[in-house]
């Protein structure tokens, strides 16, 4: 009742916006207007009103705060709370977070982690309840969650939508465990993970209530999908990279708009520190043309909308008063932020936060080590045949292809060959420290010599390690179980750099710009071995994602979903 007092200017607001040109996504155009805020809500907006405290917005542009529908924090290798303190100072408000990976790797106690560490940040965050854990039946996850598990996570509050569904064939072949889960999730958003599914598959897969997708990367499949009413979640990250291929879509008719959103998906520390969240998105936006309020909706209200967060999204009374002061006075392709305001308080201004955030107030989450190392011989691989199986990486999108090519044949064996840019890789499971693992190759890392490794290997983030020479490749992986997980570069039986993440093998507590500069290190180590791509560990990292096309490798070996899982390694 209050807060309608405020509205008719009966009682002072907390806290008075003056000379605000408001940012009408409704109306797209802007309104010099102040801005009354009680009790973190927004009052009132127009002029007359009384406030305990006034800030002059000096004609500068106010937009509300920023949504990223689709991120998996882990991916950063930040505790939630460093997150946090970064995206905020970009504009960030809120996120819509999948937490499946630490819960691949550390079971429902990683969710509980996650949880307990997004509370009281000057981002919200919301979590949705990891739907493929594991994400099919060709990788071995710490524990399976199943749909009981999914129950538990809505029952307990923590999550509030159904995160990705990436197990898409076995949804569209009405598999009984996969249908149970989304029925567990109940009457929430159902999000989805389904690349090239088109046609009567398409079809099929959105028969079960899923009705969003952040996999599309050519025209044609977007516009199929979002013809059959999904909601389409654009990505753009640090590797994948598909908002400019996409935008066609908007500015043929910006009131597709309404149906889609900008997405991270996978980011990083450096990405984070250096280019910005989901205010770098917008300046892409309006570099390439985009209406600067069109390209406002796809980063507030549409995500607001779809998650049904309805108390935000927009600059209105009664929401809630999350809200970015500009540095102009209109939406500009450089996109300055002035200042952040949360719940009405101001938390950023000249990119320093004034919440309190503090990444260490729970004790550190760890992972058993793994004990059952191979070495050198027992990764070698007899030859078969001639011609193998290869993975192929394609630079700036998640698909990878299926290369036959001739295998180089030594003294027996099947060896990688840095000349032609053929690294061979392993993945060991390390959840259950069984000693299994595969052993395929790839090409397109550009390593010359040496190996690369890491302990973040989607989905479920087994160790992986790709290099020139089975001596390197075994140091990797021994440097990987005695850390208990993290990024490693060896060449030989030397390690040449290392960087441990000690919660679940995915996450670290130091500040993002050590991160970030542990991150650069240990790339900067991996160029040393030849690599030439960008972002060679969360390439590497994408080579195990069983539920992606084409070829792909995990601890069973090389597996293929669209032709029904396992593959060979020699194929004559």
């Amino acid at each position: 009742m209050k807060l309608a007092s405020v509205a008719r200017g009966d009682i002072p607001a907390d806290i008075v916006i003056r000379n605000a040109r408001v940012a009408n996504i409704f109306t797209q155009s802007y309104e010099l207007a102040d801005i009354a805020v009680y009790s973190g809500k927004i009052a009132g907006i127009g002029t007359g009103y009384n406030g305990n405290v006034s800030f002059d917005a000096e004609g500068r542009a106010v937009i509300p705060g920023m949504i990223d529908g689709h991120i998996h924090i882990e991916d950063t290798m930040m505790t939630p709370a460093n997150f946090a303190s970064i995206a905020a100072r970009h504009g960030t408000s809120a996120v819509m977070a999948d937490p499946h990976e630490i819960s691949n790797a550390l079971g429902i106690a990683g969710l509980e982690y996650m949880f307990r560490a997004s509370q009281g940040l000057p981002v919200d965050i919301f979590y949705g309840a990891p739907s493929c854990v594991p994400a099919s039946d060709l990788e071995t996850p710490y524990e399976e969650l199943d749909m009981t598990a999914m129950k538990s996570m809505f029952d307990r509050g923590m999550t509030q939508h159904l995160g990705e569904m990436m197990n898409f064939p076995a949804v569209i072949a009405g598999d009984a465990e996969a249908w149970g889960k989304i029925l567990a999730a109940g009457n929430v958003p159902l999000t989805g993970h389904a690349p090239g599914v088109t046609g009567k598959e398409l079809c099929a897969y959105m028969s079960s209530g899923i009705n969003s997708d952040h996999e599309c990367t050519t025209l044609d499949e977007a516009r199929e999908k979002l013809s059959r009413g999904m909601w389409l979640m654009i990505r753009e990250g640090a590797t994948f990279l598909d908002l400019k291929t996409l935008l066609p879509l908007i500015r043929e008719n910006p009131l597709n708009a309404a149906r889609c959103m900008a997405v991270s998906d996978d980011i990083t520390a450096r990405y984070l520190l250096e280019r910005g969240h989901m205010d770098e998105k917008m300046r892409i936006m309006l570099r390439e043309d985009i209406n600067p309020f069109t390209a406002l909706r796809m980063v507030t209200l549409s995500p607001a909308e779809y998650f049904r967060l309805y108390d935000r999204g927009i600059i209105a009374p009664g929401k809630i008063a999350d809200f970015v002061i500009l540095d102009d006075e209109a939406m500009t392709e450089d996109f300055g932020i002035h200042s952040v305001w949360k719940n009405g308080r101001q938390i950023v201004r000249d990119d320093d936060v004034f919440a309190a955030v503090d990444a260490e107030y729970l004790a550190p989450v760890t992972h058993t080590k793994v004990r059952k190392v191979p070495t050198a011989d027992n990764i070698r691989v007899k030859a078969e045949g001639r011609i193998i199986n290869a993975i192929g990486v394609t630079q700036g999108t998640v698909i990878t292809r299926t290369l036959q090519v001739p295998a180089k044949v030594v003294d027996g064996f099947a060896a990688a060959d840095g000349d032609n840019d053929l690294a061979k890789i392993v993945v060991l499971e390390r959840h259950r420290d069984t000693g299994r693992f595969g052993v395929g190759f790839v090409r397109g890392l550009g390593i010359k010599r040496g190996a690369i490794g890491s302990s973040v290997a989607h989905d479920a983030h087994n160790f992986v390690v790709a290099g020139t020479d089975d001596t390197s490749i075994a140091a990797a992986l021994k440097s990987l179980a005695d850390m208990g997980g993290g990024l490693v570069v060896a060449d030989g039986e030397e390690v040449k750099a290392s960087f441990a993440l000690p919660i679940g093998g995915l996450m670290s507590y130091l500040s993002p710009e050590k991160v970030a500069d542990s991150l650069a290190n240990m790339e900067n180590a991996a160029t040393e071995l030849g690599v030439k791509i960008p972002h060679p560990f969360m390439v590497l990292s994408f080579l195990c994602l069983s539920v992606i096309p084409e070829l792909r490798i995990t601890d069973l070996g090389l597996v293929d979903i669209t032709k029904g899982g396992k593959q060979p390694l020699f194929v004559r």
